[in-house]
């Protein structure tokens, strides 16, 4: 079940009431236009990174002001929150974070701010890692299962509207649509990768970021690291990489793009194995490049999966 926040403070009153107060004391007049602005303030909702905010875009519509703490293209694991960060979240009026110990920054980076906060990935059926020092934790990269993200979805629909009242149905419907969205790429994806022959049906990326999409999907999972850390890519994990390509014949390897593939090209180095591309996981990558939006992200992996280990690309 989803995480109800703490009851919203309006700030909207405390706004009409200084400006009201300004024209006692000034004699000036409020243009419309001025007016209006004042009228139109947005709650806003802090997200810990780009994927998060593009999803809670969606359920919000037009009603709440959604602004990510991570930008494109940044590492979530080990983010260290600067002071803007903070000053960011102070302010804000919702914060919402993956948790599953994504965000091992987030503790410390809220404790003291009176703030409420919501957990997207509450109600999703964890993966636990079986690998490293991370074993028997659970896999944080639930978002990359579009099944998942429909829990996603109910939690923040539910979190917008504690927040947001007045809204609670155009939330729900906003949530219903994107879910119908989500539901037809999970079925788009499934049925393209159905297609690879079971030779073929490997997934070997950097990180185990993979392991909820592989469910949906039954493709086998092999990753270098289970989570991306400062030390990356031991001698011995990078020798069981080899040797599952090896072994498996797998045609193509991939890497994320928020870490460096040089260990990937070890491993494509020692085997027959061509390195199949980039894949998106904890980041967007701006309007302007190839993955803008969350369902663009999956469409976007998908494809380069099938391509690369099919052979036409």
């Amino acid at each position: 079940m989803p995480r109800s926040p703490r009851s919203f403070r309006p700030r909207f009153s405390l706004a009409i009431s200084a400006g009201a107060l300004a024209l006692l004391l000034t004699g000036c007049t409020t243009s419309p236009q001025n007016y209006a602005t004042t009228q139109e303030k947005k709650p806003v909702v802090l997200t810990t990174f780009t994927v998060l905010a593009d999803i809670a875009e969606n359920v919000a519509g037009d009603h709440l002001q959604i602004e990510s703490i991570t930008k494109f293209g940044a590492e979530i694991h080990g983010y260290e929150p600067t002071p803007g960060d903070i000053s960011k979240a102070a302010k804000a009026d919702l914060i919402l974070d993956n948790g599953m110990n994504l965000e091992a920054w987030f503790g410390q980076f809220v404790e003291g701010l009176d703030v409420p906060h919501a957990v997207v990935s509450d109600g999703v059926e964890p993966i636990d890692i079986t690998e490293d020092e991370h074993a028997g934790k659970p896999n944080p990269h639930a978002w990359m299962s579009p099944l998942n993200v429909q829990v996603y979805v109910d939690n923040m629909a539910s979190a917008f509207s504690t927040l947001d009242p007045e809204n609670t149905n155009e939330y729900a419907r906003n949530a219903a649509a994107y879910k119908e969205e989500l539901q037809e790429v999970h079925d788009g994806l499934v049925t393209e990768l159905s297609h690879l022959p079971q030779s073929q049906r490997a997934l070997v990326t950097c990180e185990g970021a993979f392991s909820y999409l592989a469910k949906d999907t039954d493709l086998t999972e092999k990753y270098i690291w289970a989570v991306n850390a400062e030390q990356q890519a031991t001698p011995q994990q990078i020798t069981s990489a080899i040797e599952f390509v090896t072994t498996n014949q797998v045609p193509a390897v991939f890497c994320e793009s928020t870490v460096s593939d040089a260990p990937m090209q070890q491993v494509v180095e020692a085997t027959d194995a061509k390195f199949g591309g980039t894949l998106y996981v904890d980041s967007l990558s701006g309007k302007d490049g190839p993955v803008p939006t969350y369902l663009e992200l999956i469409r976007h992996d998908t494809q380069t999966i099938i391509d690369a280990l099919t052979g036409e690309n």
